[in-house]
């Protein structure tokens, strides 16, 4: 499942001159995901249902 845009991160890359190779893309959505899981422990672990930006 992707999570990332590519087209986006793309544009941000080119910005920067850079290009992305394959296996990055796996990378950056289980980077994702691991953030976004880590999140929603630490916003259960506070008694919220809400997912905030520090809980990044």
């Amino acid at each position: 499942m992707a999570i990332v845009t590519k087209t986006e991160v793309k544009k941000l890359a080119a910005k920067a001159n850079m290009r992305i190779s394959g296996e990055f893309w796996g990378a950056i959505d289980e980077t994702i995901e691991w953030k976004i899981k880590n999140a929603v422990k630490r916003a259960k672990g506070n008694g919220r249902k809400t997912l905030k930006a520090y809980d990044l």
